[in-house]
């Protein structure tokens, strides 16, 4: 439980779990557990949050324990997805983005973002944080996931500002566990509401009910003991595939939903980029105005209207298909109480696509098409050119010509190989004192492909076509420059031919590596044997202190592709020294009132070399108190100096372009916002009511590193109480408030803000960050954009509190007379949120988020969260049915807010609120013999469809009209797998 201590008992050198109840949070150990199995001592261990080894040690951090069981129970392929259920993460990367995304699964704590959660793997660094792909984790060999709430930068380095995410394995096993698991999902789309919305814009509806989204899981670990027991060696092999979901196959995403009316309803709507072809006149006598190829092929144009929309949502993915290798081993030896090796060695291949809409002429790159295009019409030419039809003469355009002809939808095949090789040895030194040193290395390759996509040089010279003996040939090839262009005739709908996509559509590459290498040595004493102890206590001081060497190095390229598209190379390296000390003092013990009162001391230096920067010093310290008047009831409080230093992304990534949910108030021929305001952003008083709007709401932004970054500086605050009452064994309740404030931290002002707060406020520093493009005014293509590199910014704040309770019992206990009847474990964990407030600038003003979601505040933050899990386990324990309750509070539209940074132009109505979620799982197991094990469940048993959200109003992680890591997207998941031992 989040809040008990964690006494891990050991026998034969191995640290064993004590009994953990079945359900969502389980104890590790008990109070009066003071001794192992068979009344053997306690050994010295190390906890999760702490470097001193002690047999007693409690943490005065909260820590959660996530047993084994929970996985079985949740029927979850992914370690993300079970993570992102407790009340304390918010969803991340997964496999339910697509389009744009990284093919990583990751964790964030406190909502705080991914980059401020330290992922370990046994109390070691798991891969360099940027690139914590917990798709990496073995899920069949997690014994538990511990989690440290706020900062521990003072035991484990920089990164840690949210706290701790350390994942203990298996590497003790004696025999052959072999698992197998597949599931599916099951759903009605019976949403009435969004198939009413797809049927009056003439979309294909969903149908009424699939199974889809099957995933299979496969695992076989084998570990043996050396002969003469000293030792153990543990391997391991997993495959896992996900199939494929477009968003067509349900109801709430099979078209991209816009604002309707008075923003009081929702409609299909789409891209302008259509698959008849339209065009936007950036010269001529049409100047500013937008015309569409008719719908019935003839080369006709008719000005543009909302019917020429097209729908993209179909061919986007609700989840990704995924295919995942792992495999490793680990081994250790104790040659004798002096050196006792240990080692491992863990490789992950995970092979996924991101699918889009097939891919255009897309609207914001300008090309000229020359008025002697032999492919276009005299009414075209006419329109396009006035009196210079027929004349080599060039015209600026915007084309939005989708490729629906081409066979395919836009792929990005994302691959990501992964190695991670650590080894060290661990002792005596002397009589008090041990040592452990160690040495980590690990290499992140990340490989992509963008396939069907539209070569923007080819594709330009595929419209500058002239009559050559009146066969349209490319001007390219009369001047030889590409004697291999075909003409692409965007004139008519479908006019594109097959040649003219096998010229244009050219895939991209990208590779990157990213390495860490870790050396580390820690040194433990026992202070006691050598007389340091105060007079009161029972036990003397223990500390911890050592050095630590980290080096990360980065290399990513592109072909010249990517690169002409906006992908940028970059390469870089940073490496950090550090020494660092801990104490953990006993002031009083077993006295009365005062069972225990202890401090636990800590303080880190790092230093920071930067190739190319300047570097930077950083100091980390800690200060915990825990204090028992009685066994039963302890307080406990703890205050972390902690810093999370730039990644080496953040410092040495390339400025480019990328698209953002955002909408340009200046756009439209009728704009929202005022001539004055828009003259401000950079608007023309020529271009006023001509600019064309973001398609699709989406704009585009301009970001990238920085090497002049600092580290950001968070101050952790933690208190709370753990209750376990002598009077009802098997009960423990904790509650634990938390604040975590960060300090400069590293981003880039989102393009929502910047717009509300340039056109509302009128500030210089935000309208500066406009960059409009010079020809057109438009926020998005390649010339059109908003500012947002990284940089030292304003602070984040979070605060609330944390409860968890569990209770087990036998049945029998509380039914006299009655047979036996198995017992019950019913556990509970809930936050409250009390604050999650952001200043995007110093002095510039803040705003909270919490029970808000929308386009500043990004995804849902409600009031309250929490799981209850109920365990029956049948008398002889081969038999157990569980149920959870999961609850995700309300939340309002961060937009419908007076508060300035986060108002928009409008009150929405539709959309003002989504209400509280109720999900409910079931899921059993069954031992068919002792080396058997069958298990079976539900999730989301009711089928509940996740919120219908406008496509404008979502943020960060927000696809398919909805935020598919928050709620359920799948609908119903049925699941079933067993386990074999021998």
């Amino acid at each position: 439980m989040s809040a008990v201590r964690l006494k891990l008992a050991s026998l034969n050198g191995k640290a064993a779990i004590a009994a953990c109840a079945i359900g969502l949070f389980a104890p590790i150990g008990s109070h009066a557990q003071q001794q192992g199995a068979e009344g053997a001592p306690l050994e010295e261990v190390v906890i999760t949050g702490s470097r001193i080894k002690r047999a007693n040690l409690e943490t005065a951090s909260p820590i959660t324990a996530l047993p084994q069981e929970e996985f079985k129970y949740q029927g979850t392929s992914t370690v993300e997805s079970v993570l992102n259920r407790m009340p304390q993460f918010t969803a991340d990367s997964n496999e339910n983005g697509s389009n744009g995304s990284d093919g990583t699964a990751r964790v964030n704590l406190r909502n705080l973002g991914s980059s401020r959660v330290l992922v370990l793997i046994d109390g070691q660094r798991m891969l360099p944080v940027e690139t914590a792909d917990v798709n990496f984790i073995p899920s069949a060999l997690i014994e538990r996931v511990d989690v440290v709430t706020g900062g521990a930068s003072a035991v484990y380095g920089s990164d840690a500002v949210a706290g701790v995410v350390n994942f203990v394995l298996d590497k003790n096993l004696e025999g052959v566990r072999f698992s197998a698991q597949y599931g599916s999902a099951w759903h009605s789309n019976d949403n009435s509401y969004a198939r009413s919305v797809v049927k009056d814009a003439n979309y294909n509806l969903a149908k009424s009910s699939v199974w889809d989204g099957g995933r299979a899981d496969f695992n076989v670990a084998m570990g043996l003991n050396s002969a003469d027991g000293k030792g153990n060696a543990t391997f391991y092999l997993g495959y896992r595939k996900l199939e494929p979901v477009t968003q067509d196959m349900r109801d709430y995403s099979a078209c991209g939903l816009n604002l309707g009316g008075d923003a009081d309803r929702l409609v299909c709507g789409g891209s302008s980029n259509n698959q008849w072809g339209s065009f936007v006149m950036l010269g001529g006598p049409n100047n500013g105005r937008t015309f569409n190829n008719t719908k019935d092929g003839a080369a006709t144009w008719v000005p543009y209207d909302s019917s020429f929309l097209y729908n993209y949502a179909p061919t986007n993915y609700i989840q990704r298909q995924d295919k995942r290798i792992t495999a490793g081993g680990f081994a250790h030896y104790d040659y004798n109480d002096h050196v006792k090796l240990y080692g491992g060695v863990m490789f992950m291949d995970d092979h996924t696509y991101s699918q889009a809409a097939p891919s255009a002429y897309f609207q914001g790159n300008v090309y000229p098409i020359n008025c002697d295009n032999p492919l276009m019409s005299a009414q075209q030419a006419s329109i396009l050119c006035g009196a210079a039809a027929g004349t080599p003469t060039n015209i600026n355009t915007f084309v939005g010509y989708r490729f629906a002809g081409a066979g395919g939808a836009r792929r990005d095949d994302l691959r990501h190989t992964d190695y991670r090789l650590n080894f060290g040895s661990r002792g005596d030194i002397a009589k008090g004192w041990t040592y452990d040193t160690s040495y980590l290395y690990s290499t992140v390759i990340y490989d992509e492909s963008y396939k069907n996509d539209l070569d923007l040089t080819k594709g330009a010279r595929a419209l500058q076509v002239v009559s050559v003996d009146g066969v349209p040939t490319c001007r390219s090839v009369v001047d030889g420059t590409d004697p291999d262009c075909v003409p692409a005739n965007v004139f008519n709908a479908f006019g594109i031919s097959d040649d003219a996509y096998g010229y244009m559509l050219t895939p991209t590459f990208t590779h990157g590596v990213q390495t860490e290498k870790v050396a580390n040595l820690t040194v433990n004493g026992d202070l006691e044997q050598y007389g340091l102890r105060s007079p009161l206590a029972s036990s003397g001081i223990a500390i911890a202190t050592g050095a630590e060497y980290r080096t990360e190095e980065l290399t990513f390229e592109a072909d010249a592709l990517a690169q002409l598209k906006g992908t940028k190379e970059n390469a870089g390296k940073f490496d950090v020294r550090e020494l660092f000390i801990e104490a953990d003092v006993p002031l009083v013990s077993n006295k009365p009132f005062v069972d225990e009162l202890a401090i636990n001391l800590g303080y880190r230096y790092s230093d920071y070399s930067i190739q190319g920067g300047t570097g930077f010093t950083a100091d980390t310290y800690k200060f915990e108190l825990r204090y028992a008047p009685v066994s039963s009831f302890r307080l406990r409080g703890s205050y972390n100096r902690a810093v999370r230093a730039p990644n080496i992304t953040e410092l040495f990534a390339a400025q480019a372009l990328g698209n953002v949910a955002a909408q340009d108030p200046c756009s439209g021929a009728d704009p929202t916002s005022s001539l004055e305001d828009c003259i401000r952003s950079g608007v023309t008083q020529a271009q006023y009511g001509f600019i064309p709007e973001c398609p699709a709401d989406t704009c585009v932004t301009l970001g990238g590193g920085n090497l002049a970054l600092q580290p950001e500086i968070a101050d952790t605050y933690t208190y709370g109480f753990v209750l376990e009452p002598s009077f009802l064994p098997g009960f423990t309740f904790s509650a634990d408030y938390f604040d975590i404030f960060v300090d400069g931290y590293i981003g880039a002002v989102d393009a929502p803000t910047v717009i509300n707060q340039c056109i509302q406020t009128g500030s210089q520093f935000f309208c500066d960050l406009f960059h409009r493009d010079p020809a057109s005014g438009v926020l998005f293509g390649t010339n059109g954009y908003i500012t947002a590199t990284n940089q030292n910014t304003g602070y984040l704040q979070t605060s609330g509190m944390d409860f968890t309770s569990s209770y087990g019992f036998d049945l029998g206990s509380i039914l006299p007379g009655s047979r036996e009847v198995g017992s019950i474990d019913v556990s509970f964990v809930g936050t409250w949120l009390n604050s999650r407030r952001i200043e995007q600038l110093p002095g510039l003003g803040s705003y909270n988020c919490v029970g808000l979601f929308g386009p500043t505040c990004g995804q849902p933050t409600p009031t309250w969260r929490h799981n209850v899990r109920a365990t029956w386990t049948s008398p002889q324990r081969t038999t157990t049915v569980s149920a959870n309750w999961r609850y995700f509070g309300a939340a309002s539209l961060s937009s419908n807010q007076s508060n300035e940074f986060l108002q928009g132009d409008d009150y929405i109505s539709i959309n003002r609120r989504i209400a509280a979620y109720n999900y409910f799982d079931l899921a059993a197991t069954w031992k068919f013999v002792d080396s058997v094990e069958f298990r079976a469940g539900i999730n989301n048993v009711f089928d509940r469809d996740p919120p219908v959200i406008a496509a404008g109003l979502l943020s960060s992680f927000g696809n398919g009209n909805t935020y598919p890591g928050v709620y359920d997207p799948m609908g119903r998941l049925v699941y079933f797998g067993m386990t074999v031992e021998f």
